[in-house]
């Protein structure tokens, strides 16, 4: 499992996901109103706006919540606000590369606390196609190996033409072309699995590790950004080594 991934899972259990859970709500409500906007309000052919709403129900957003995202995704509750996505491309402490997609009605609002969020730890933003050609969007999928087992998720996912699967212990993730990302979602359905984690993500083509100290700060920075209200997802170069994480899960 990465070392975000399993950053991920300390948050949330240090109930770091809770305390913003209603900032959570925002963003899968941005996501779904996005989905709906782009591809119409029907969740069997929108393949997007499937996904968003998986997102939402994973996180047990209120049925009420999702089903009025999509009706203002759609034009039938209209507000006023108007949505747009965002991908800001940047570097870290040390030339590490990173990708943030943002959804924000207010672009002026975005561009300065993003760039602020970066230069105060030392990173700064590039110019667009400066850092996206070290990424691949890529399909993924994280789930318990108590669901299914690594032997059989890599059964499954070389047949369905899955790129990589690997064995993280109790977790296994599978990584596939972004076409295959429905296929794989239904045959993981079929195999009634639940995965934590899945979406279309920007991949790293080669991570780079860093020591511990300049890890931490890395990942404070990858954590301010993640706060800020317009951002959906922050993807990353850094390889997060286990002494890392031990710190990481200590402070």
């Amino acid at each position: 499992m990465s070392g975000h991934s399993k950053w991920s899972t300390i948050k949330r259990k240090k109930g770091v996901a809770d305390a913003k859970r209603g900032a959570i709500f925002t963003r899968l409500a941005r996501e779904i109103v996005i989905a709906s906007r782009e591809g119409g309000s029907d969740i069997d052919t929108n393949f997007r706006l499937r996904l968003a709403v998986d997102k939402a129900r994973a996180e047990n957003m209120p049925k009420d919540n999702i089903e009025r995202a999509i009706k203002r995704g759609a034009g039938e509750d209209k507000d006023g606000t108007v949505f747009e996505e965002i991908t800001f491309e940047g570097y870290g402490p040390h030339g590490s590369a990173l990708m943030v997609t943002c959804v924000t009605d207010n672009r002026n609002r975005t561009v300065p606390d993003m760039r602020h969020a970066f230069t105060k730890y030392g990173g700064n933003m590039a110019e667009p196609g400066a850092v996206a050609w070290q990424f691949d969007r890529k399909s993924y999928f994280a789930f318990s190996a108590s669901e299914l087992s690594f032997d059989k998720a890599f059964e499954l996912g070389i047949e369905a033409g899955a790129d990589d699967v690997v064995d993280g212990g109790d977790t296994v993730e599978i990584y596939a072309p972004v076409e295959l990302f429905k296929s794989i979602a239904d045959s993981l359905h079929a195999a009634k699995v639940h995965p934590q984690e899945s979406g279309l993500r920007m991949i790293a083509k080669q991570e780079m590790e860093l020591d511990v100290e300049s890890t931490l700060k890395f990942m404070r920075m990858v954590d301010a950004i993640e706060e800020l209200d317009d951002v959906q997802d922050v993807f990353h170069n850094v390889k997060v080594s286990d002494e890392a994480l031990a710190a990481l899960e200590a402070a």
